[in-house]
C-alpha cells in the first residue's frame, strides 16, 4: 500500500516548511450572493447579467446558481466579464444552464476538474494577474423574454 502526499502535505511536512497558496489552505472565504428581479427583456438572447464583482486574485471553489422560468426555451452561460462589459470567457464555469432550476452548483459544469484553486486570472485566460476585479456574468444564450428572478450565491477564497 503506497501513500500519495498532495502538494499542500509535502509542503507542510517539508523542512523548513514550504508556505502553500492561501486560496488552497487557511484562505478566508467570502461570499458574493443576491438576488435580482429581471424584467422581460432581460433574459433575450445575448442578454448580459453581472452578478458580482471578484478579486481577479481570488479562487472560486462554488458557485452556486437558480431561477424562475423565463419562458421559451431559455438558457444560460455563467462567465467572466471586466469589469469594462468585455467578455473574458462567456461560459468558463457553464454552458446552456436551463432555467427554473433550484440553487446548483454550476462551478464544474463546463470547468474542467483541474481548474480547481486557479485564481480568476488564470479562467479568464490572461498570462498574468491584472490585479483588480472581473465580473462573474450570466450571459442568455436562448431567448426566455418573460420576467423572473435570478439568485445566486458564489464563494471565494483570498489571502
Amino acid at each position: 500500500m503506497g501513500t500519495k502526499n498532495t502538494d499542500l502535505v509535502a509542503n507542510f511536512e517539508a523542512t523548513p516548511q514550504v508556505k502553500n497558496n492561501a486560496a488552497e489552505l487557511h484562505g478566508v472565504l467570502r461570499t458574493a450572493h443576491g438576488t435580482v428581479e429581471l424584467a422581460a427583456g432581460d433574459s433575450d438572447n445575448d442578454d448580459i447579467v453581472m452578478l458580482a464583482p471578484i478579486p481577479s486574485n481570488a479562487a472560486v471553489p462554488s458557485l452556486f446558481i437558480g431561477s424562475d422560468t423565463f419562458g421559451g426555451s431559455c438558457t444560460f452561460n455563467v462567465g467572466i466579464y471586466t469589469t469594462d462589459g468585455t467578455v473574458k470567457d462567456e461560459d468558463v464555469f457553464a454552458t446552456d444552464v436551463a432555467d427554473a432550476g433550484a440553487m446548483a452548483d454550476v462551478r464544474f459544469e463546463a470547468a474542467n476538474i483541474d481548474t480547481a484553486g486557479k485564481k480568476m486570472w488564470e479562467l479568464a485566460g490572461d498570462t498574468s494577474d491584472p490585479g483588480g476585479y472581473f465580473y462573474i456574468a450570466v450571459t442568455m444564450s436562448a431567448a426566455g423574454g418573460t420576467a423572473g428572478t435570478l439568485s445566486w450565491n458564489i464563494s471565494y477564497v483570498v489571502n
